[in-house]
């Protein structure tokens, strides 16, 4: 008997409106119920600082701490509990996760625009970050690799982790172990919208962040924010809410391989979505039958359930088509579970990170392809990137004009000021090619 009741969704059958509601995230549903509970959190934070962290640890970590930051004692103790094949898996992993992200490092560079004028572009370090690494249904230590890492390869002078405490009131030693690629790194047991709300506002025990990077729950995508949209707010890398995948597969995909990638997403937490989009409603049946049948077997069953009951199934008049959908929808990830898929990999405009093929599933990008996991979500993939060593960098431009050079440019700057009206910039100009004649 089928445990997932799914409607397989003729695209073509359906209005604009029905398309928009196919396309629509079960999490935006609830991001008015959050905002305020949120806005209270920060409010809180910002007036009782590191005791209104306490007492929010004590709400909903059902913990009580002395202090939140992990000492040496505690990163010691955290080496001896974490399994040796973890342990090479993680240091397996992070080796290439530093080799993709040191490969696109960007490089500055300088050119002489006009004789005696040299522009240039710079990289510089973001100073301080805070980092996020969730917790909620299951530790997450990649994710740790993924901030921490090209943090590291970014230059920046402090790294600043938050991840929610167990009942213990320890830091996941795995997640610690991870956090440790980076030297130098402060982490912190804090967890979900005051952990964000700290690094935003600076308490007593936690520094004020620049920047603010990694991902969560619909509770932690809507404090990264308000944190960016509080007066004198920082930076953040990315909407980053629940995560969601989007399969594109044709009558030649293995059913079983896309159900496993479908669930892969769904056992992530209750509120994620997957879509399985194709051209061939035979395969739609099979992926929907082994779905049913993993499922069962699935320790996570309960909670990738929950993600199932907002997923769907699409119908497409071709692959063409389903590309359209995809775009449409922007998905965090998008797998091609198609014939040559590389064919169609121009096609795709929106999209966080692709997977190719059948022997590529999104699970190898979440783990030790080295790509980063970190990646838009709620259709920010439009206009959004993962991120990479960039996100953990600023880039600023250097002008520099010699008496050669001001002559040579100057003219054409004071002609746009005055066109502009901007008298006192033409003159600025002018002086300088008056001193040069």
């Amino acid at each position: 008997m089928k445990r997932i009741d799914w409607e397989t969704l003729d695209w073509n059958r359906l209005d604009e409106r029905e398309r928009a509601a196919v396309l629509q995230r079960p999490v935006q549903a609830v991001s008015d119920a959050v905002r305020g509970g949120v806005a209270a959190i920060f409010e809180a934070v910002a007036a009782d600082g590191d005791a209104a962290l306490s007492a929010y640890t004590r709400q909903f970590d059902g913990v009580m701490l002395e202090k939140f930051e992990v000492d040496a004692v505690e990163f010691d103790a955290a080496i001896g509990q974490v399994p040796a094949d973890v342990q090479s898996a993680i240091c397996e992993a992070a080796s290439r996760i530093e080799a993709f992200h040191r490969a696109g490092i960007a490089a500055p560079y300088a050119l002489e625009t006009a004789p005696g004028l040299r522009c240039e572009r710079v990289q510089r370090p973001i100073t301080r970050v805070g980092l996020y690494v969730p917790a909620g249904s299951a530790p997450l230590p990649s994710t740790a690799l993924m901030l921490t890492i090209p943090a590291r390869l970014a230059g920046c002078i402090e790294i600043i982790l938050c991840t929610p405490p167990r009942k213990d009131g320890t830091a996941d030693p795995a997640v610690l172990l991870a956090a440790r690629q980076a030297p130098g790194v402060r982490v912190f047991k804090l967890g979900g919208a005051q952990a964000i709300a700290a690094m935003a506002l600076g308490t007593s025990s936690v520094p004020r962040c620049d920047k603010l990077f990694g991902p969560g729950n619909g509770w932690v995508d809507e404090a990264k924010r308000q944190a960016l949209q509080r007066p004198g707010g920082i930076a953040i890398d990315m909407p980053a809410g629940p995560s969601e995948v989007l399969v594109i597969a044709d009558a030649g995909a293995d059913a079983a391989f896309v159900a496993s990638d479908l669930l892969s997403q769904a056992e992530h937490g209750p509120d994620s979505q997957v879509l399985l989009v194709s051209d061939s409603d035979a395969l739609l049946d099979a992926v929907a039958l082994e779905v049913d049948a993993q499922l069962a077997r699935l320790p996570r069953a309960a909670i990738a359930t929950q993600a199932l009951s907002a997923s769907r199934l699409v119908l497409v008049r071709d692959i063409a088509q389903a590309i359209e959908v995809s775009d449409a929808y922007a998905p965090e990830h998008l797998i091609l579970a198609v014939r040559d898929p590389r064919a169609w990999l121009d096609r795709v405009h929106n999209a966080g990170s692709i997977f190719l093929g059948d022997w590529t599933p999104e699970a190898l990008g979440d783990y030790c392809s080295g790509s980063n996991h970190v990646l838009p979500t709620g259709g920010a993939a439009r206009a959004w990137s993962g991120l990479s060593v960039a996100s953990f960098q600023k880039a600023i431009t250097v002008q520099d004009a010699s008496r050669i050079g001001i002559a040579s440019a100057g003219p054409c700057a004071a002609t746009l000021a005055h066109a502009e009206g901007l008298q006192a910039h033409a003159r600025a100009v002018e002086l300088r090619l008056e001193r040069a004649a």
